[in-house]
């Protein structure tokens, strides 16, 4: 893939994790340049990433000063990428849970003509084998719901795995997006089902973390329900579709860098 490509990581104590999610992020895709936005971690996890870059190269941290919620720190990612320049913009968790290995796939499903490809679980050859059976109805069912509420065409609207053209960014205006916890996944992809913009799910295997702690919890669970609620009375029943910005080419990509 010729594109400039960039891949965010959020990090919140993940110092177990992050070394080899960088190794095998780097053996997966080359060519790319990572960005790791770390909230702050205790447990050095920001130490271990400039130990890692100085080795690999093209390995950015962009630290901050306390944890304040995946969105905002994808928001921030996305703010990087597009003032740098890139053209295609990456989501991935550091716990593993997402396999380096499909990057190429990603990638290359945008390369292909998608705005956003998405790594699923709930497609054909996606399957996620550790997770118990409460835990995957549960999932299915917030997936489920998104679909009947929002009239997402989308199976894994909640997936953290996924590859963004950098003009569909720009034409969703991402950056003022207001979730803060996972409904963060669904919003980005509900605003790129609303452009009208080209989609591809990528089968993909969700392993559990092996290391740490998981940041799933149930305010977060329960801010999902109520933003997809919400979203789904402004624009299903009352009609008031947000606003949005029109396509367009940006060849250069210039702006304000954010200092990492």
């Amino acid at each position: 893939m010729d594109e400039r490509s960039l891949i965010i990581i959020p990090t919140y104590q993940e110092s177990a994790n992050i070394a080899e999610v960088l190794r095998r992020t780097r053996a997966s895709a080359p060519a790319a340049d990572v960005l790791v936005i770390d909230d702050g971690s205790p447990d050095g996890t920001a130490n271990i990433v400039r130990d890692v870059a100085s080795e690999l190269g093209h390995i950015t941290v962009l630290e901050r000063a306390e944890k304040s919620g995946l969105g905002n720190a994808y928001r921030a990612g996305f703010g990087y990428g597009l003032s740098h320049g890139y053209e295609v913009l990456v989501e991935m968790d550091a716990d593993l849970s997402h396999d380096p290995a499909v990057l190429p796939e990603l990638l290359d499903a945008v390369a292909h003509g998608a705005d956003l490809s998405i790594g699923s679980r709930y497609v054909p050859g996606g399957s996620t084998p550790a997770w118990s059976r409460h835990r995957r109805l549960l999932s299915r069912a917030g997936n489920r719901y998104a679909q009947w509420a929002l009239g997402l065409g989308i199976n894994d609207a909640t997936s953290g795995f996924r590859a963004f053209r950098a003009t569909m960014l720009r034409a969703i205006d991402a950056t003022t997006s207001e979730a803060t916890g996972y409904a963060f996944q669904i919003e980005l992809a509900y605003r790129v089902a609303q452009h009208g913009a080209a989609v591809t799910e990528v089968p993909i295997a969700f392993h559990e973390r092996e290391s740490g702690k998981s940041k799933m919890s149930s305010r977060i669970t329960i801010e999902a329900l109520l933003l997809v609620s919400r979203w789904a009375l402004r624009d299903r029943v009352f009609h008031r579709l947000p606003r949005q910005v029109p396509p367009a080419h940006h060849p250069a990509d210039t702006g304000a860098a954010v200092a990492a």
